[in-house]
């Protein structure tokens, strides 16, 4: 089931679509929530998914609302892109 919302600290804060980028750097994959700011490594890709979603999950238990609204005003936005020449 896709969490939308939390509860924290008496508040119900809406989460919007998360999302993972994955680099490899040298020898490891290195996955990012730009929403949120959380990383975490992995020797594969799925692995460094894995681990993100663990890192995340853990974050958004451990987090106050506040620090959470802050991370998600300053976070990234993903889009698509729409290419008119390619």
């Amino acid at each position: 089931m896709k969490v939308t919302w939390i509860e924290r600290d008496g508040q119900v804060i809406d989460l919007p679509n998360l999302t993972a980028m994955i680099e490899k750097e040298g020898a490891w994959f290195v996955s990012r929530c730009p929403e949120l700011g959380v990383a975490s490594p992995g020797k594969t890709r799925q692995d460094a998914h894995r681990m993100l979603t663990e890192a995340v999950e853990l974050w958004l238990e451990s987090a106050t609302a506040t620090e959470i609204k802050r991370r998600l005003r300053r976070g990234a936005r993903v889009r698509p892109l729409t290419l008119a020449h390619a």
